[in-house]
């Protein structure tokens, strides 16, 4: 009888194991799966761009290329503006991630830290104006861009983008900055500092996670935006990577290599941006404000 008891407990022990194995390995088959879906148009773009010319439309398709060619790419720089496009792409998305972030930082933290009238006020107008969609702006911000002479010009389309994307900018780092403890720097000003210092040395490092996800959402749009470009660039020298590449698809001849080698060269700079500043905002979120 002990025997049988002692068994039976062992059974009993062993029991909730079992769920539980069979439940991690669910999640993982969950995750690899979401991580297949996401990756496969990814990796099928790849595929594609370094496809022969006859294999492209091959049916059934291959999965892998039979024989390999660079061809979609030599024709990309070679005879395309599409190093052009990728220098005016980068130019806007830089100049417009920049002011946003300087911008962004500085009002986000006067709404938080100086007490003024109307200070909700603000606050609440600025996620109203990012509440519409920016297609609504198109006309009125077309004729202000060619009243001020800003049509086809890349100042003037950074200027559009950081009109819709500041006040998304101010309503996060506002998020941001008001979850960390005023103390800090009241500490950090009875030491001597001023406020620029205990910004820049305290509430900065504390609320990068938020500036760095700011940053990435502001490079995006200004770098994958084509409704804007198209109705504010017209010159072929001043055009953008999204409506440079929608010119592709008016060829004679649709060559879809070309295309899916330029949608390569699309996404490297944007992944690469990512993982650039993925380390600053896992940094960010270890972050302490009182170091021993």
């Amino acid at each position: 009888m002990p025997e049988h008891a002692a068994a039976g407990s062992g059974r009993r022990r062993s029991g909730p194991g079992a769920p539980r194995a069979v439940s991690a390995t669910a999640a993982w088959v969950v995750r690899i799966g979401l991580f297949a879906f996401c990756a496969f148009p990814l990796y099928w773009m790849l595929v594609s761009s370094l496809k022969a010319s006859h294999e492209l439309l091959a049916s059934p398709p291959t999965f892998w290329p039979h024989e390999w060619d660079l061809r979609a790419y030599r024709k990309l720089f070679h005879e395309t503006n599409f190093v052009t496009y990728f220098e005016n792409t980068i130019i806007v998305a830089a100049l417009t991630t920049v002011i946003v972030i300087v911008a962004g930082v500085v009002g986000a933290y006067s709404l938080t830290r100086y007490r003024f009238a109307g200070r909700t006020l603000v606050a609440r107008v600025t996620l109203l104006a990012y509440m519409f969609p920016p297609i609504i702006m198109l006309v009125p911000l077309f004729l202000l861009a060619r009243e001020f002479g800003l049509v086809n010009s890349l100042i003037g389309l950074a200027l559009t983008y950081i009109s819709f994307s500041l006040p998304y900018a101010l309503w996060i780092l506002r998020a941001f900055f008001q979850s960390i403890p005023i103390d800090l720097e009241h500490a950090a000003l009875i030491d001597g500092a001023n406020r620029a210092q205990a910004l820049w040395y305290i509430v900065m490092p504390l609320a990068l996670p938020g500036i760095i996800a700011t940053a990435i959402f502001t490079f995006i749009v200004a770098w994958n935006d084509f409704l804007f470009a198209l109705v504010l660039i017209g010159k072929d020298e001043l055009k953008t990577l999204a409506i440079g590449i929608n010119e592709f698809f008016h060829m004679a001849v649709v060559d879809w290599g070309l295309i899916m080698a330029a949608g390569v060269m699309v996404t490297i700079p944007a992944l690469v941006f990512f993982v650039a500043v993925q380390r600053y905002l896992i940094a960010g979120w270890g972050a302490g404000g009182i170091k021993g």
